[in-house]
């Protein structure tokens, strides 16, 4: 039986160890490397191998310690592989202005001097309340605040609301924060929020423009599946998709924009501490445990796993494609349980 530390996991003939790396599991894998909850093609590192090293032999007892890394380091790593795949797919390249689209995904709070790139589906709602409370100087918790009126309220600002000049200048003196998500569960995460519930301009709409597209009989009444929705996504460029499911490197633009934080949806808790402490926030303002539909279970690895398995092989691997440069640029990989490997082109 493996120990706690290091876990060894057999899948489709290869051999699989993960580790605890930056508070989540990490995999190694071979011919490949994996360092999270699915696998991805590419060079083992030293420091991947030296981790095996020192726990392959311990691989069986039950009380190997976990290993983990410190905030910094685990910082430093993200912005270096980030770097890394910019460079190798150039994507970082001169510009005389800020895309407009980019400039409205990014919200401003003056007072922390804090700029905050809007990803959705990536636990945005309760950044939004956390900036109108920064704005407002209120001494309420984000909790309180209603999930509607942040998103409709004209108090927070976004970034296109100022000239370029101005633009820049915030860019190159304020705090810079952008959150990800796994690629594959905030696919499944959107869907689930927007074409399940009673929102009308998704479950009526964006609804009725789907079947029209991918059924015979246009009049049904029953809810888009999630095997038509993605059928859907995948008739779309990449720049029209709606910013729900657009790739997030094309929402928040990274290769560009230097973050000074670059958190996940899967160290939420953790990130949003250290935001919050370096923008120098109140210090009884927490981020908030807050889901929209607070019944519903949070779309978690096995529930994305049950919805793609409704996918055929081929939409798995346009999905795959569609969303390789957010899984390269921010270190996510593809679930092992579905044996999904990236090419070699990223």
């Amino acid at each position: 039986r493996p120990g706690n530390g290091v876990q060894l996991v057999i899948t489709n003939n290869k051999i699989i160890i993960r580790y605890w790396r930056g508070g989540a599991w990490q995999f190694l894998g071979y011919p490949g490397i994996c360092r999270k909850k699915n696998a991805i093609k590419g060079n083992i590192r030293f420091h991947d191998i030296f981790t095996l090293m020192i726990y392959l032999p311990f691989l069986h007892t039950s009380d190997l310690p976990v290993p983990k890394e410190d905030w910094p380091t685990s910082q430093h790593y993200r912005r270096d592989t980030l770097n890394s795949i910019c460079l190798k797919n150039n994507l970082s390249h001169s510009q005389s202005k800020l895309n407009h689209n980019i400039a409205r995904q990014i919200f401003v709070e003056h007072t922390h001097k804090f700029l905050y790139c809007e990803v959705p589906k990536v636990g945005c709602s309760n950044w939004k309340k956390i900036i109108l409370l920064l704005t407002m100087n209120l001494s309420r918790q984000a909790g309180e605040v209603s999930h509607d009126f942040v998103h409709q309220t004209p108090l927070i600002k976004r970034l296109s609301s100022y000239s370029s000049d101005y633009q820049e200048k915030l860019l190159t003196s304020y705090t810079k924060v952008m959150f990800t998500r796994d690629p594959l569960e905030r696919l499944v995460s959107a869907y689930r929020d927007k074409l399940l519930h009673s929102e009308p301009y998704y479950s009526i709409t964006v609804a009725n423009e789907i079947k029209a597209m991918v059924r015979e009989n246009k009049n049904s009444t029953e809810k888009v599946t999630f095997q038509e929705f993605v059928k859907f996504t995948l008739t779309k460029k990449q720049d029209d998709l709606d910013i729900h499911w657009k790739p997030m490197f094309l929402l928040c633009d990274p290769c560009n924009i230097h973050y000074d934080i670059l958190g996940k949806f899967e160290t939420l808790e953790e990130d949003a501490e250290h935001v919050l402490r370096s923008i120098q926030a109140p210090e009884g303002l927490q981020y908030p445990n807050f889901k929209k539909y607070d019944s519903e279970k949070r779309t978690s690895d096995d529930i994305t796993l049950e919805y793609l398995g409704q996918l055929s092989s081929e939409q798995i691997q346009k999905i795959k494609k569609l969303y390789q440069m957010d899984f390269a640029l921010f270190d996510y990989c593809y679930d092992l349980k579905m044996n999904l490997f990236v090419s070699d082109t990223v």
